[in-house]
């Protein structure tokens, strides 16, 4: 069984940032595709980011795409997600998920292990 914990949610002003962290149980992320969603009240659960350890780059949705980056820097039983230029439009609640697989995943049901999540608020 894999845990993941998610942490750094808070409020912040729109244009500023914030860092999220999702620390795991397993050793390493290795062998696993990764995904950072997010649901907002009354809206289904979408992804803002998805990466494997095998692959490139990682995968952004254009809603996101030039302000939300997974840092390379992450240990191997860590990933983070750096949101940039936060708009009013991101508040929701943010997820990691998880599932062993060396191809990207992009769909919730495609993962296995979630995070509690952690809130992000954006004030216009």
């Amino acid at each position: 069984q894999v845990q993941l914990v998610e942490s750094g949610g808070g409020l912040v002003q729109a244009g500023g940032s914030l860092r999220l962290s999702c620390a795991s149980s397993v050793r390493t992320f290795v062998g696993y595709s990764l995904g950072w969603f997010r649901q907002a009240p009354g809206k289904e659960r979408e992804l803002v980011a998805a990466i494997t350890w095998s692959a490139a780059s990682p995968y952004y949705p254009d809603s996101v795409k030039g302000r939300f980056t997974i840092p390379r820097d992450n240990a191997e039983h860590t990933v983070a997600l750096q949101m940039n230029n936060l708009k009013p439009e991101d508040t929701a609640v943010y997820y990691c998920a998880a599932v062993r697989s060396y191809d990207m995943k992009k769909h919730p049901a495609d993962y296995a292990y979630w995070g509690q999540g952690t809130q992000v608020t954006v004030s216009s």
